[in-house]
This record gives structure tokens, C-alpha cells and sequence, in this order.
């Protein structure tokens, strides 16, 4: 079994739906964290729209839904929060709302880096939009994952081990190279990979807790990501 399983506490998704205004926006504000850039690349992708249309759609998109509250409507029992969140960008883009509700880029949003996010779409894909918007919303909870990792081992060893063989494009040093570059015993630097490695991956597990709804989805989800050892 995994380390530190999520299973108890509300989720993300189950905060949306809440009576209480502030704690629906402060989870509205963490889903649009992990979901505006796989929304973004999806529109551009799936939808075929240029980047300044994605751009507005995106930013559209994301003010609509928090003006409306309607994610708070999603029901578990119709399927997963991901696929209901696709639907809602899908009837969004396709009915395009533009004349009632689509604000210039920037207008009561907060920044969004899209140029970064343009330069990680591939030249072209004959891949389905279920599938595109899957992959990226998978990579963007990666990202986010790392980018908390990194937040609590900023300046460690262990760190440095993870990012130059796990993260390594390309060619990987060796344990021994880690070993003599870092001047530690090779056992430490086995040791300091398996530790930080169970901390990526219980960080993983809790953004995908905060993202499905149920324990039956978020086992699911665990065992496409971690596959079978998950359990």
C-alpha cells in the first residue's frame, strides 16, 4: 500500500459544493491552480482555437465558473470530477458566451504564464479530446506535485538526487557518480532517493485526493498513475 493513502477529510470537489462562500472561492482558487493550463492546452488542441482564442477562453472560462458556482453541481454519482469539468469547457467553448460573458485577457483573473504553457504543445496530435485533456491535467498535478517537493526539500541533498536522475533528460549519472559529486556514501544516496520519492508520490496522492470525489475514484485514478503497487 502506499505511503499516507488519503482517505478521510473533504475534498477540493466536495469544498465547491459548501455553503459557505469562502470556502467554496478558496477551492474554486486551488482547482483553477491545478486546471487552467490543461484547460488551456485542451482548447488548443481539441479545439482547434488559436493561442490569443485559448488565452480568452481560458480566462472566460475560469471567471464564469466562479461567478456561477456551477462545478459546485457536480454529482459523483454521474462520473468523474474530470470528465464533468471537461463537459462544462466543452458547452462552454462551443456556445462561446462571448458577447454576455468573455472579459479581455487579464481582466479580474489572475496572471496566467501562457506563453510558457504554449511552448509544451506538441507541433500536432490525432489524439482524442478525452485523451488530451486527460494527459494534461495528469501533467499539470505532476507539476504541481514537483513544485511543492521542491518547496519542502529546497536546499537538501536529497533534492538534488531526485532532480539530477529522476527529472534527468537525457543520459542519467549513475548512484556512484551521485556519491562522489555529493561526497556522501552511494547507501545515502539510495536511501535519500526512496525517502523523497515516497514524499513526491504522497504528495501526488493528495492532490489526486483533492481532485476526485469518492475513495472508489481516487483508487482508481492512484492505480493508472502508480499502477497496481498503488494498493
Amino acid at each position: 500500500m502506499l505511503d499516507r493513502f488519503p482517505t478521510t477529510g473533504l475534498t477540493l470537489v466536495a469544498r465547491l459544493g459548501s455553503s459557505e462562500r469562502d470556502v467554496r472561492g478558496a477551492a474554486f482558487e486551488r482547482i483553477a491552480s491545478l486546471y487552467w493550463k490543461p484547460i488551456y492546452k485542451y482548447l488548443r488542441l481539441a479545439h482547434h482555437k488559436s493561442n490569443e482564442e485559448a488565452q480568452d477562453l481560458t480566462q472566460s472560462f475560469l471567471t464564469f465558473a466562479l461567478e456561477k458556482e456551477f462545478l459546485g453541481d457536480y454529482d459523483a454519482s454521474r462520473g468523474r470530477f474530470r470528465t464533468f469539468l471537461r463537459t462544462c469547457i466543452d458547452r462552454f467553448a462551443i456556445n462561446e458566451f462571448k458577447a454576455a460573458t468573455r472579459e479581455k485577457r487579464g481582466g479580474g483573473a489572475k496572471h496566467l504564464d501562457f506563453d510558457a504553457v504554449e511552448h509544451e504543445l506538441p507541433m500536432s496530435t490525432n489524439e482524442t479530446p478525452e485523451v488530451v485533456f486527460e494527459r494534461e491535467s495528469i501533467r499539470a498535478l505532476f507539476e504541481n506535485a514537483i513544485d511543492e517537493l521542491r518547496a519542502r526539500w529546497n536546499g537538501k541533498d536529497a533534492l538534488t538526487i531526485f532532480e539530477r536522475y529522476d527529472l534527468a533528460d537525457g543520459d542519467r549519472p549513475s548512484y556512484q557518480d551521485l556519491a562522489d559529486e555529493l561526497r556522501i556514501p552511494i547507501t545515502t544516496v539510495t536511501n535519500r532517493l526512496a525517502a523523497i520519492r515516497r514524499d513526491f508520490r504522497a504528495i501526488a496522492l493528495e492532490l489526486l485526493r483533492d481532485t476526485t470525489a469518492t475513495d472508489a475514484e481516487l483508487r482508481d485514478e492512484a492505480r493508472r498513475l502508480f499502477g497496481s503497487k498503488a494498493l
